[in-house]
């Protein structure tokens, strides 16, 4: 389980950040960003926050709530078009950096997820698999994860049939026969190649 031993080591004012949504064939990715009170976390947070893969939908929801009204929050997103004229692991990082300034204050260090870092104005310390060893980037994965599923829910009224509304947007066998029934939206990564390989079906 996560806890506050990393964000110890280093002290000053810590952000987690996080991302989701770089594997989806459709949508924008996500970051979040977090700054937790160590002293004053609630017992809930502390004994609640994880990576955010590991929680159900609902609970999420409920850490997110908690997390609005205890912690400074930030999200960034980088959109589609973003995605498929930069790559997606450099709007990924792009999206970072739009968190982080969407906090509002800038941190002493950033505990990142993973291992790329994304251009921020503070030091950073990258964590491979950090949503499961720090509290600050578990925080932020939930951040970013609740955030990317509504936006995908909002685009699945927009765009039905291809299930984002609970697949958000990844390969799902649903999704992909969406994709051959109905084609492709705007709301798709045009240079993830399921979608290229549709395109040229199509244009064929």
């Amino acid at each position: 389980m996560p806890d506050f031993s990393l964000e110890k080591a280093t002290g000053g004012l810590v952000a987690g950040i996080d991302e989701a949504g770089r594997g989806p064939w459709a949508g924008p990715v996500v970051a979040g960003a977090a700054i937790l009170d160590r002293a004053g976390l609630s017992g809930f947070l502390r004994r609640s926050l994880d990576d955010s893969k590991k929680l159900k939908r609902r609970r999420r929801e409920e850490l997110l709530e908690a997390l609005e009204a205890e912690a400074r929050i930030g999200i960034g997103v980088a959109d589609v078009a973003e995605i498929d004229s930069l790559n997606i692991l450099r709007a990924s990082l792009l999206a970072m950096a739009r968190a982080l300034g969407d906090l509002g204050v800038v941190p002493d260090l950033a505990l990142v997820d993973g291992n790329q870092k994304p251009d921020l104005p503070c030091p950073v310390v990258c964590v491979v698999k950090g949503d499961g060893r720090s509290l600050s980037i578990a925080a932020a994965s939930i951040v970013a994860k609740v955030t990317r599923d509504r936006i995908m829910a909002e685009l699945a009224l927009a765009h039905p049939g291809y299930g984002w509304e609970h697949n958000a947007g990844y390969g799902t066998p649903e999704h992909q026969a969406a994709l051959g029934r109905l084609g492709v939206t705007p709301c798709h990564r045009r240079s993830f190649a399921p979608v290229i390989n549709i395109l040229r079906q199509v244009s064929g």
